[in-house]
């Protein structure tokens, strides 16, 4: 494990903690000894004795930051996994973050492509028009060169620096999971390592524009002559 790696580690640590997260750690004669080194850290003992656990359990993964929000978005949908209170909590996590600079978006944009934005669009937005954890969109119009000139476009652009952070998360999400099995005698029914595994694949389908670009193709021919339901052109 990396430094990096390590100062990660500490802050889901500490943040579980100070959210009073380890109550569910069961007392065995596996956690015996970690339970003792737990309350030792008394500067990190439950700081939210007031609320619930499924509200702690929300608070905690929204402080973590975007990764752990989607997975908490994920889990909520298993009520084999957990009990209402605490899916129902997970369910009102929000995949809103702060947009990151238009500048940046617009530089990343004109790699891909290979030229000056001005070459294909016209009246870029470098204000965000919505963003999320993984990309954030930007309106824009195509210019009198293009095919589509004078249409109106919404440009999705991945999260610059996102990939590494997601490796680096979801490493230590498996070395988490691999824990419980060994922690708690219930770890194997809930089957942490495979909920991680689902969780990596979703993330890696977000994070393929273009996988995303041919379902929304296919949904747009599906649901060509609907009254109810309209998928915008794809360029």
């Amino acid at each position: 494990m990396n430094l990096r790696n390590f100062r990660r580690l500490y802050k889901i640590i500490r943040t579980f903690l100070i959210y009073g997260l380890d109550e569910a750690l069961p007392y065995n004669t596996y956690t015996r000894p970690l339970h003792c080194w737990l309350k030792m850290l008394v500067w990190l003992r439950n700081q939210h004795p007031d609320k619930s656990y499924g509200l702690r359990l929300r608070l905690a993964l929204q402080e973590l930051g975007p990764v752990w929000i989607k997975l908490g978005q994920m889990l909520s949908t298993r009520q084999d996994l957990f009990p209402p209170e605490i899916a129902n909590e997970l369910a009102l996590l929000q995949d809103q973050v702060d947009p990151y600079s238009g500048k940046i978006a617009r530089a990343q944009i004109e790699e891909t492509l290979g030229g000056k934005l001005e070459t294909w669009f016209d009246d870029f937005d470098e204000t965000a028009l919505a963003s999320a954890s993984i990309a954030q969109v930007h309106t824009a119009r195509f210019n009198a060169d293009q095919p589509h000139a004078g249409k109106d476009v919404v440009i999705k652009v991945i999260r610059p620096h996102i990939e590494p952070e997601i490796k680096a998360d979801l490493s230590l999400m498996y070395m988490l999971a691999s824990w419980i099995p060994r922690l708690n005698s219930e770890g194997y029914r809930l089957r942490p390592v495979q909920v991680v595994r689902e969780y990596e694949k979703t993330l890696r389908d977000e994070l393929d524009l273009r996988r995303e670009m041919s379902n929304a193709i296919q949904l747009r021919a599906n649901f060509a002559d609907s009254p109810m339901l309209y998928i915008p052109e794809m360029y």
